[in-house]
């Protein structure tokens, strides 16, 4: 086993940050509707044009740059996304182009919020198949795209006219809880991996019966002009409830297993790095691993979520505040759409 470990990391978040009282003006909500449910206060959304592959550009440009080595030094790109540049192709070989690594491979995961275990485990492997040295793991998304309210109103700091007001309020459920942006990271062999550093194990699980938890109806080849569907089903349907009581069930569950196999105790690890879908969730989370609250930081309150990004942003500002030491134990956590869900532990 290779003991993969992190070189690098860097982020980005497009444009300027909205706040609840921002999205007040387009749909029936509030602050003091969204931040009690979620943890969430402002949120950063992409351009109109701007892919998933061009806000994550300066994430990968500031994760190799903290690495201290060169775009060139990048031997595979794993991308992971729910919002791509295009149906097709993939949006990692886009960013591998933006960087000039013309021959490099890029391979697209759909893990969505449970990305950052999937990637990790994916990429232990390539290592350790020797297909892989150093591998540039991204995580990028731009939700704007399926925004349900009046963009116009929402830019100009304006209300938005009757109609649309009432269409965003019917889709006010997912929409208030999403933000775009990228993370990414460079990983490598740790150099004392022999010592038990770097990753030590990762574990993964899917449950395609419950895919209708957090799906996007639209968009699919299950019919004929598949561009052709009503537009309530461009919008993604969330069984919010469902999805809740499966995040705080499972997500312990699989972290204790993991542990377990490795011989680990919850007490030995110094971080929990969890996605961040909603401080309830997490808040629920650590409460059933009997873990200090402290230990499971959270930045959702500035981004919102931010899917497959959410870990690697996180990761981010850990490092670049100094919060992550040499010798500490991490964590990673996520659920996502599929439903995915899996944990990893690495020793920096």
């Amino acid at each position: 086993m290779p003991g993969l470990t992190i070189i690098g990391s860097g982020h980005h978040v497009p444009g300027p940050a909205y706040t609840n009282d921002d999205l007040a003006r387009v749909m029936d909500t509030s602050d003091e509707w969204i931040r009690p449910r979620s943890g969430i206060a402002e949120r950063h959304f992409a351009e109109e044009g701007q892919g998933v592959s061009k806000i994550a550009l300066p994430a990968a440009q500031r994760a190799i740059e903290s690495a201290g080595i060169t775009p060139r030094d990048v031997d595979y790109i794993i991308f992971g996304t729910m919002t791509p540049d295009f149906i097709l192709p993939g949006s990692g070989g886009l960013l591998g182009a933006e960087l000039g690594l013309e021959g490099v491979p890029a391979l697209d995961i759909r893990q969505q919020c449970a990305f950052f275990p999937f990637a990790l485990q994916v990429a232990d492997s390539l290592m350790t198949a020797g297909v892989a040295e150093t591998i540039l793991v991204v995580g990028a998304n731009a939700h704007a795209g399926f925004m349900p309210w009046d963009w116009k109103a929402l830019r100009e700091g304006a209300v938005s006219d009757e109609e649309a007001y009432r269409f965003a309020t019917q889709h006010r459920q997912t929409a208030v809880l999403f933000g775009d942006g990228a993370g990414a990271v460079l990983c490598r062999p740790h150099p004392r991996r022999a010592e038990g550093h770097g990753l030590i194990g990762t574990l993964t699980r899917t449950d395609g019966v419950r895919h209708d938890h957090f799906f996007i109806p639209a968009g699919g080849f299950t019919h004929y002009r598949y561009w052709e569907v009503p537009v309530d089903e461009r919008i993604p349907s969330m069984r919010g409830r469902e999805l809740f009581k499966c995040a705080v069930q499972r997500l312990p569950a699989v972290v204790r297993e993991l542990c377990e196999r490795h011989g680990v105790a919850l007490d030995d690890i110094d971080w929990f790095l969890a996605h961040q879908a909603n401080d309830r969730i997490n808040g629920a989370v650590v409460q059933s691993l009997g873990v200090p609250p402290e230990k499971a930081p959270s930045n959702i309150a500035r981004f919102g979520n931010t899917s497959d990004a959410t870990i690697p942003i996180l990761v981010d500002e850990l490092r670049r505040d100094g919060k992550l030491k040499e010798g500490q134990l991490l964590c990673f956590l996520g659920l996502g759409a599929g439903l995915h869900w899996g944990a990893a532990l690495m020793r920096l």
